[in-house]
């Protein structure tokens, strides 16, 4: 009886740790640069840990800027390439040309660009209340935006990461140049 037992532990010791390993799907740790609270302009949370292993389009965005136009670019981009890449925009009135609600941010940015690529809650993206993602951007590059539609391109695992000024559109061929090699199609 002793010995059934004891192999009966044994079997059920492997069986555990074959179920573990095998039924389990395996994550990744994430990274402590996407490993943050956001919301969308929605209030829905959004988790950047998801898109780790993919090149992600930062930018800083403004409803009525002078290049709010870029929104077009940035839609196509995603739209095209979305399964290779994530475009992600983070409303900010530091340059006093934002809406002042977060519902006046979407139904802008929905009705007048038809923009699907996640939008983040109004937020600071320069300055001492400096939202997370912005903070550990600056500590990366060495830069902050300098004006709207700043951009700030993250190479899968945060490998690296390439800043552009707002002049520089999304469609360019500085911008495409990096993301391409990612893009299956």
């Amino acid at each position: 009886m002793r010995f059934v037992l004891k192999n009966n532990l044994s079997a059920n010791l492997i069986t555990l740790f074959l179920f573990i390993f095998f039924a389990s799907p395996v994550y990744s740790a994430c990274m402590d640069f996407y490993n943050q609270d956001l919301k969308t302009l929605q209030g829905k949370k959004f988790n950047l840990c998801e898109y780790q292993d993919k090149p992600i389009l930062f930018v800083n965005t403004a409803s009525k800027c002078g290049f709010t136009s870029q929104f077009e670019g940035l839609e196509k981009l995603y739209k095209e390439h979305s399964s290779d890449m994530l475009v992600v925009g983070f409303p900010s009135n530091d340059f006093n040309q934002e809406f002042k609600t977060d519902k006046e941010i979407q139904d802008f940015c929905k009705l007048t660009y038809a923009v699907d690529f996640p939008m983040m809650s109004k937020s600071n993206v320069i300055g001492p209340n400096v939202n997370p993602v912005y903070k550990n951007l600056k500590q990366m590059t060495g830069e902050a935006p300098m004006w709207n539609f700043y951009k700030f391109i993250v190479m899968p695992n945060a490998e690296s990461t390439f800043v552009f000024p707002s002049t520089v559109g999304p469609e360019s061929s500085d911008i495409m140049g990096l993301l391409e090699p990612y893009f299956e199609n």
